[in-house]
């Protein structure tokens, strides 16, 4: 991949009583967008979507991600993932590459009592964003619901 071009990845998942359950959602260099939602709840099964977005879907999620200013934030400081789930973000971007990792968020008090408030504020928010973005971008497209209410 070079150096200018875009990605993201952002996961969110924990083994239960279910099994693995998880959201999974990827933007690609070249527009394709990949969603896996799997839940094996009343024995559902995997979602599994892909399409193409345009130039300027992408360049949308770019402005969300600018303006949250993740990029320069750090992660040393943020919950680990542990027995309730775990996240991860992955955004390659403007040349600079980052990887965050963390547990399941449940609250904002949950980010309010961590060590790092102010940077897991930023990402709790931005991982906010995206799903309603993704969301939005599946309903439209697909005419489902990416959650199964």
């Amino acid at each position: 991949m070079a150096d200018n071009q875009f990605y993201l990845r952002y996961y969110v998942g924990h083994t239960g009583k279910y099994g693995h359950e998880f959201l999974e959602f990827e933007f690609r260099p070249d527009g394709e967008m990949r969603y896996r939602n799997n839940s094996n709840y009343k024995n559902d099964t995997e979602i599994r979507k892909k399409a193409y977005v345009s130039p300027a879907v992408l360049d949308e999620l770019k402005r969300i991600i600018e303006d949250a200013e993740i990029m320069k934030e750090d992660d040393n400081n943020w919950p680990m993932p542990d027995r309730v789930g775990k996240q991860e973000l992955e955004i390659k971007m403007n040349g600079e590459h980052i990887c965050f990792n963390t547990t399941k968020l449940g609250s904002v008090l949950q980010v309010q009592q961590s060590k790092d408030p102010d940077g897991l504020r930023i990402f709790y928010y931005l991982v906010q964003d995206l799903k309603c973005f993704v969301f939005s971008l599946i309903s439209a497209h697909f005419k489902i619901q990416p959650i199964q209410k």
